[in-house]
Order: C-alpha cells, then structure tokens, then sequence
C-alpha cells in the first residue's frame, strides 16, 4: 500500500513538472503569441493596443460593417505608428510628447466617430465618456490624496 501511494506521488509530481514544457511544446513561437488580454477598452496591461485586437472589440460594440472594419483599423494602425514615432523622440520633453500623443489620440477618435452611422456615433459617445471618467477617476485619485504633514 504504501508503495502504490509512493508511486501515485512521484506520478503526478513528475505529470506537474512536465506539463509546462508539454504546453510549451504546443504553444507558437514567442514572436507568434497572441497579444496579452485587453480590458473593456482594448488595451494591454502594458503598452498601445493592437489595432487588429481594438478593431475586433469595436465591432462587437458597435457592429462595424466589413468597410468600416477596414478603415477603423487604419486609423488605429496609422495613430500606433504615430505614437511609437513620437515615444522614440527624445527630442522633445515628456510634457510635450504627451500632449501630442493626446492630440493624436482625439485624432483618430475623431476620424473613426467620422466613419460611423449616427446610432454607432451614439454608442461611441458614451463609450468615449465612460472612457474620460475612468481617466479622470485614476488621474484624480491621486491627486486627491492628502499631502503629507509639514516638518
């Protein structure tokens, strides 16, 4: 008895040290993984979103027809490779690059609210809204925050 619970124990320690190397063997390579989960918002825990990921989480919300897929998901491409230009330019300062990627930004909000029909626009309006609020809920947070007592 006590052997057969000895080797039920070596069994599954060896069957849990394998079965990462197993997944790992079925997984693509690391150059071909799928992108990292996105929030309700298309994004990543790090980094601009994938604009082939943000365009499939569009048209679920807002039922994107296949032309409209195509343009939105231009517009998101266009506005990623602005974005990773300007986070390259050292040039200018952290204050100054920011505010041109928020230019950018409404941009291509702009452009894409352009592409919709007026119930999509709508949807799109309180998605945006929802969008502002969050921001200024997590910007505002720490703000709020009491500053430290003077010594």
């Amino acid at each position: 008895m006590l052997k057969q619970s000895l080797l039920v124990l070596i069994a599954a320690g060896l069957i849990s040290v394998a079965a990462p190397f197993a997944a790992a063997q079925n997984s693509p390579p690391n150059d071909q993984q799928s992108p990292p989960a996105h929030d309700n918002n298309g994004r990543g825990r790090h980094g601009p979103p994938d604009p082939a990921q943000r365009t499939q989480e569009l048209t679920k919300q807002l039922k994107l027809t296949s032309d409209q897929q195509t343009k939105v998901q231009d517009v998101l491409q266009s506005e990623r490779s602005q974005m990773e230009s300007l986070r390259q330019d050292t040039s200018q300062s952290q204050q100054d690059r920011r505010a041109k990627m928020m230019e950018i930004h409404k941009s291509g909000d702009a452009q894409i609210r352009a592409l919709l029909d007026s119930t999509q626009q709508k949807k799109w309006d309180e998605m945006q809204s929802k969008r502002e609020q969050w921001m200024q809920n997590r910007h505002g947070a720490a703000s709020d925050q009491p500053s430290p007592p003077p010594q």
